[in-house]
């Protein structure tokens, strides 16, 4: 009889499972013929979809905003740095210790899904080859499970990969964490990934499951992380951009791969929680949440349960986290020209009534003097309704994440915490063209990377359908314009990363960016000297390099691991 656990393989790796995935499915065994039976592949399939968004929460979000707090995009927030105090450690850098819940939660939860898509892959193999769907539901397991490995690696680093299904419990116990050296364990990754775009279909009739454009959106962006080699033992700098991994960018970033795909004619289109918006026409992969689907609560999205603002009367009990920076907002400042104003040292801040700004300013940023949501009902200001730290943390709040008071009750749902049933976008068109570009500008085709970029921008210029009324009624100066002229390859790898922020502010991949690129310490210590000023809790912040750029291996995980795990660099 086969001894296939059909909740998940418990990898002794996690200390402890993670409880609330208990419910999900009986555990038990199957017997041969139920284990050929591809209705009990099927069901564990779907599971292996679900727990992406089961076991995730509201302190260890998959969208990882709770871990963008240690970018320059985004304070924490929340009632001050107390509130969620392991979250504040971290936006500051200090005092950050192995032991703390918040490091080995999201690792548990993260392998916790891995271990079920690896389950349901080792019941698909099992499966005689006359179930038709066999090959295709392996290749979106292959996908699943490089999400998960993908999101480990971007904040652990040096990470087990648990890529044979069919591991004994010893030897589960046994996996290194250092079997791989950086640049090759993006391959596993890789690995993975060729599998399922190979496999692929190019449309799904299911909207959550990923196509071959997904794949090959997924595989530009692991290329552009392994394209900038940080595999020194000792470091965490880059050592060398490969010049082979940027052609695989260009490669997988073929708009002939994106037929389907384009940019929506208004960048707000994609953070709309309206049926008619989800799923456009520039998703091309999501997490798929849903509202009345016989449930209490329909598979809603709890894990923005913090962000949305303490509003009176609306939402109540909102905790205010995940605050957009000053820093954030001085970023959209643009010149008399249309172009990002570059800033030096100690420059005013943005000026609403007197500065122009790139219009994704008022569709990422809520300000005070404006409408929260675009709703005239709420509007903003400097008052503890717009900031449960009473300015600590500043007024600003973030746009993307939220929903507006209108749709309370259809769209935005009270229960422990707010949810949404609006869906998360992973992989977004406007992103392959940036990658694209990215790569371009590397490899000195600034032409390209240019031209890429200014289908942004001219897109951005037109993103206004909820904010055109804002410079006759609010006094605001909206001004954006597109790049001219020849451009040097240090020059368009500027405004190529430029442009990322600009476009995905709030996004939660800044952090990220920033160490792929090793610029971390650099950046984040010049923005905590500039950000004193508006955000008191930076006096005491220092970002280690070598150290900072990747959380450390939890406690809990090393003392675990019978000796087989190695502690990140920069002595935790």
């Amino acid at each position: 009889m086969k001894t296939i656990k059909y909740l998940f393989i418990f990898l002794p790796l996690l200390v402890s499972c993670n409880s609330m995935l208990d419910d999900q499915i009986p555990q038990g065994t199957l017997s041969d013929e139920q284990v050929k039976d591809p209705t009990n592949a099927e069901a564990m399939v779907v599971s292996a979809y679900a727990i992406f968004t089961t076991a995730e929460d509201i302190n260890s979000s998959f969208s990882m905003w709770n871990y963008d707090v240690r970018s320059d995009d985004a304070y924490k927030g929340g009632n001050g740095t107390s509130d969620g105090d392991v979250f504040h450690q971290l936006e500051i850098q200090q005092g950050v210790l192995t032991t703390n819940w918040n490091l080995n939660d999201i690792w548990e939860r993260l392998y916790n899904s891995i271990s079920r898509v690896n389950t349901a892959i080792a019941l698909l193999n099992e499966c005689d080859d006359s179930f038709t769907m066999k090959k295709q539901r392996l290749a979106e397991m292959k996908f699943l499970r490089a999400y998960g490995h993908f999101l480990l690696k971007r904040l652990f680093k040096k990470i087990p990969f648990v890529i044979d299904e069919n591991l004994t419990y010893d030897e589960y116990n046994n996996l290194s964490n250092t079997s791989y050296t950086n640049d090759e364990g993006w391959q596993v990754i890789i690995d993975d990934l060729m599998e399922a775009y190979n496999t692929l279909p190019e449309k799904q009739a299911d909207k959550g499951r990923p196509t071959k454009a997904a794949a090959a959106a997924f595989l530009a962006k692991v290329y552009l992380y392994k394209a900038y080699h940080q595999d020194d033992a000792n470091s965490n700098q880059v050592t060398s951009i490969n010049k082979e991994d940027l052609e695989k960018v260009i490669e997988f970033t073929n708009p002939s791969l994106y037929a389907n795909y384009g940019l929506e004619s208004d960048i707000h289109n994609n953070f709309r929680p309206e049926e008619q918006f989800e799923n456009g026409i520039e998703s091309i992969w999501a997490i798929q949440y849903s509202r009345n689907d016989g449930s209490t609560y329909g598979n809603l999205n709890w894990s923005y349960g913090l962000i949305p603002p303490n509003l009176t009367g609306a939402t109540d009990g909102g905790c205010d986290f995940y605050k957009p920076s000053q820093n954030l907002v001085n970023a959209f400042h643009t010149g008399s020209d249309g172009l990002p104003l570059l800033r030096t040292f100690n420059d005013k801040d943005y000026d609403m009534a007197n500065d122009n700004a790139d219009p994704r300013l008022f569709l990422t940023v809520g300000m005070p003097g404006l409408p929260y949501m675009f709703n005239a009902n709420y509007i903003m200001n400097q008052t503890s309704l717009w900031s449960r730290s009473n300015g600590l943390y500043g007024y600003y709040v973030t746009l993307k994440q939220n929903v507006d008071p209108a749709l309370i009750g259809e769209y935005l749902i009270k229960g422990s915490y707010w949810a949404s049933s609006m869906n998360r976008i992973v992989f977004r068109y406007a992103d392959v063209l940036l990658e694209r570009a990215e790569a371009y500008a590397q490899l000195g085709q600034t032409e390209q990377a240019i031209n890429l970029v200014n289908q942004i921008r001219s897109r951005a210029a037109s993103s206004t359908q909820m904010i055109s009324s804002y410079p006759s009624r609010y006094g605001v100066k909206m001004y954006i314009s597109n790049y001219h002229g020849s451009f040097s390859k240090n020059d368009a790898v500027e405004i190529v990363k430029m442009e990322r922020r600009l476009e995905l502010g709030m996004e939660s991949e800044r952090f990220f960016d920033l160490v792929r690129w090793g610029e971390a310490a650099s950046v984040l210590n010049k923005y905590y000297s500039e950000e004193i000023d508006n955000c008191a809790i930076y006096k005491d912040a220092h970002f280690t390099i070598n150290k900072d750029e990747y959380l450390p291996i939890p406690f809990k995980q090393l003392s675990a691991s019978n000796g087989n795990y190695t502690q990140n660099v920069g002595n935790w």
